[in-house]
């Protein structure tokens, strides 16, 4: 990959009508991303926004729809925290290799890989085949402050 790669992402994240988020602090004794053995390891991001905490449960006050956006938004959060640790330079990803993502659900709510679908497509519409991942979606009773989805991954670099 080169420097143009981080013009693509620039460009797509314009023709999907969106912007990159502020890396978020962590919210308890973590770091946001470590680095090891050639692969970066990037703590579970919550769904922001318009500056907002998606909160709620799927399949109970939170609609598909919703979930995914807010997926996608989990997804920005996690481009956002790569770009600030790789110090702006996005053309050092290789691959994004594993998405992890976590879906409050209700106990009858079956459809977490369509959830999860809202940061796997942003992921390959930014970074194109290097995008495309490993991913486990999980449903939960519960998430950190109430979110609706959270999503961590792993990303190989050059």
């Amino acid at each position: 990959m080169s420097r143009a790669m981080t013009t693509h992402i620039d460009r797509a994240l314009e023709q999907l009508g969106l912007t990159l988020p502020e890396a978020a602090a962590p919210v308890a004794a973590y770091v946001p991303v470590v680095e090891a053995g050639g692969l970066l390891h990037i703590s579970g991001q919550l769904p922001f926004i318009d500056g907002q905490l998606v909160t709620g449960r799927l399949g109970d006050s939170v609609s598909l729809e919703d979930g995914q956006k807010a997926a996608q938004a989990c997804g920005l959060m996690l481009v956002a925290q790569i770009r600030k640790y790789l110090g702006g330079d996005l053309s050092r990803v290789k691959r994004i290799v594993k998405l992890g993502v976590f879906v409050n659900s209700a106990g009858d709510f079956t459809d977490q890989p369509k959830v999860a679908n809202g940061a796997s497509e942003l992921m390959v519409a930014l970074f194109g085949d290097s995008g495309r991942h490993a991913r486990s979606a999980v449903g939960v009773p519960v998430l950190p402050l109430g979110a609706a989805v959270e999503v961590d991954a792993i990303v190989e670099l050059a």
